[in-house]
């Protein structure tokens, strides 16, 4: 879910992940997480996201966030730092991922089967 802000309503949420909001907590299907009273119409994204164990990626600079799914069972990431990966560039030289730490980079990988 894009966000141009952290505080978003209630019904922005709902619609955007799918989970919903109840005095119980936030629930989708069977599966309900204990919240702490949400008063208001409004909701801070950061603050539930962290309860929740959602991912959140932030570009506050650009006045962006990315609130990601959840992973029940803890399988998702927990953080949007990217291992140090070491593969050949086009010439054969060894190119870290590392080297462009602390800049915006985009993965795309490709598999054919």
């Amino acid at each position: 879910m894009l966000l141009r802000s952290l505080q978003i309503s209630k019904s922005e949420f709902e619609a955007g992940t799918g989970w919903q909001l109840k005095p119980e907590g936030a629930c989708k299907g069977d599966v309900c997480i204990p919240l702490p009273e949400l008063p208001g119409d409004t909701l801070d994204v950061a603050a539930v996201a962290e309860t929740m164990g959602l991912p959140l990626a932030s570009a506050p600079e650009h006045g962006l966030w990315a609130l990601g799914p959840e992973a029940i069972g803890g399988r998702a990431l927990t953080t949007a730092e990217a291992p140090d990966l070491r593969l050949p560039d086009l010439d054969g030289n060894d190119f870290a991922l590392s080297s462009l730490r602390g800049k915006k980079v985009l993965l795309y990988a490709w598999a054919p089967y």
